[in-house]
């Protein structure tokens, strides 16, 4: 398993799926490789035209963590990942790891080549702050009191999966897989700001081409998606946006995936 050093001395896992220009795709809150990964439906997707980069965001899988922590070490990991592919790459994040992906692209301007998002979960609206903030508070007492599974409960019930869900999956086989990575959310919410607002003064400073989508099956149910996806493609000057009809935040990779290919062959 190759893996890349990042400046604090952090050990980022990564593998590569197929050849040609290189796209790291940056995933979202509790994923790893596992969702991302050399197997997973959307690097296949795309390894006929590009060289796909998946890899364990610090602190989860087989990468190491360093502390302490900031949003800036998360960019450093990307530049190593981006400086083992050559220099330059596409971006694609989804979720909060396309806030974290906005980031490496404010960060690295010279590297990173082009900029996809899909349902970064800003939410500029007075009830979206009030509850972001309730949920920043709850969520660092109970990482701070090493309580993993709480901690993954509220992460859960914050984005909307039923109190009976959540009770079945604590039984679940794959529970532990989500309390290891527990500590980890923080750092998502980190990348999205204390207040989750859209940073449309800092996204005006991309340089990329960029690609804003949203799910078009997601409006009724979390309309502040679509609403934070049009504030950043008006913020960010080489952006475009486009809405996946039928899709949700859990977006199909056979839906995304010719879209992503479009785009980053354009």
């Amino acid at each position: 398993m190759p893996t890349a050093l990042s400046k604090d001395g952090t050990t980022i896992a990564y593998d590569v799926t197929g050849s040609g220009p290189a796209v790291i795709l940056v995933d979202g809150a509790l994923g790893a490789r596992s969702t991302f990964g050399g197997d997973s439906e959307l690097a296949k997707l795309l390894a006929p035209d590009f060289a796909v980069y998946t890899y364990d965001r610090r602190g989860r899988g087989a990468s190491s963590d360093t502390q302490p922590f900031a949003v800036a070490r998360e960019v450093e990991d990307i530049e190593a990942l981006i400086d083992a592919a050559g220099g330059e790459a596409y971006l694609y994040g989804i979720s909060s790891g396309g806030a974290l992906a906005l980031e490496a692209a404010i960060g690295l301007p010279n590297k990173v080549k082009k900029l996809a998002i899909y349902e970064a979960p800003y939410d500029s609206s007075p009830a979206g702050i009030a509850a972001w903030r309730a949920y920043w508070t709850k969520l660092h007492e109970l990482t701070a009191a090493g309580q993993r599974g709480d901690a993954v409960a509220l992460f859960m019930q914050f984005v909307g999966v039923p109190d009976d869900m959540i009770a079945g999956m604590r039984q679940s086989p794959m529970w532990p897989t989500l309390e290891a990575v527990a500590p980890t959310l923080p750092y998502d919410a980190a990348a999205l700001g204390v207040d989750r607002t859209v940073p449309t003064e800092r996204a005006a400073t991309v340089t990329a081409q960029t690609l804003i989508m949203d799910g078009g099956a997601n409006l009724e149910m979390m309309p502040f998606m679509r609403a934070s996806a049009e504030a950043l493609t008006a913020a960010i000057p080489h952006a475009q946006h486009q809405t996946l009809e039928g899709q949700r935040h859990d977006v199909d990779a056979k839906v995304i995936a010719p879209v992503l290919a479009a785009f980053f062959k354009a």
